[in-house]
């Protein structure tokens, strides 16, 4: 299966270079926009703003190739490839890993041009390499929960304009109730306590923090850690979702 996925991937470069568009935007446009932000009183960083943003550009372009990986499972259940897998002595795990792994591979190749945009922008990652590894295992973390969620929508709704609906509806809103583009100490204090549980957050806090001179590593692991649970407990709703399909056919 992830074979299979794979050969699709690689057929269409141009792909990732479309799903940059959008985050590469952000990156300069946000990057310009609010590059004094940091001088403000309370921002609490010694970092220009394109170093402060560029984590929160990576998991945001994470999230919304998670977010719209329902559409790929759509595809396959309205040509009926679904149903054709489900007959064959194909394990039914790798149906839905098989995705995952390279929804992955697509998530690091972004994660990687977006760093290092970032970089030219003026970003300055003071643990550059162990930190872009931890921000790489964080946003791959959240991905495989958001892309598990949205295989199991697809699974039960079967349409697309529910995907497109809960997608628009979830995944900016989940962007903006976090510290990704402000710091928590001049974000309104209900949006700090929406953030405190938001799994986006959780990515930003430990990926964001392994870039800085003095990680909390602490603080890190205990947020990878969240990250792990959210994605056993999505991996479990996924499993949930196709074990229903799988007996309405």
């Amino acid at each position: 299966m992830t074979q299979r996925h794979f050969k699709a991937f690689i057929r269409q470069p141009m792909y990732v270079a479309f799903t940059l568009i959008q985050p590469v935007i952000w990156l300069f446009l946000f990057g310009q926009l609010f590059k004094r932000v940091t001088d403000l009183p309370g921002f609490g960083t010694d970092v220009n703003y394109i170093t402060y943003l560029a984590p929160a550009v990576v998991v945001m372009s994470a999230l919304f190739g998670a977010g719209w990986g329902g559409m790929g499972i759509l595809e396959d259940l309205n040509r009926g490839v679904i149903d054709r897998f489900l007959v064959s002595p194909v394990n039914r795990g790798s149906l839905i890993a098989g995705r995952l792994i390279v929804q992955t591979v697509a998530t690091v190749i972004q994660a990687v041009i977006i760093l290092i945009l970032g970089a030219i922008a003026g970003a300055d990652y003071r643990q550059a390499v162990l930190g872009a590894l931890v921000l790489m295992v964080a946003v791959n973390l959240l991905a495989t929960a958001i892309g598990s969620l949205s295989y199991g929508l697809a699974l039960v709704a079967r349409k697309e304009e529910s995907i497109i609906a809960v997608s628009n509806f979830v995944l900016l809103p989940l962007q903006f109730l976090s510290t990704g583009f402000m710091a928590a100490a001049l974000i309104p204090g209900w949006i700090r306590s929406v953030a405190a549980y938001n799994p986006v957050n959780w990515a930003l806090t430990a990926g964001r923090g392994a870039l800085l001179a003095n990680p909390d590593w602490g603080s890190i692991t205990a947020h990878l850690g969240y990250l792990a649970l959210l994605v056993i407990a999505c991996g479990l709703i996924s499993t949930r979702a196709f074990r229903s399909y799988q007996r309405s056919i």
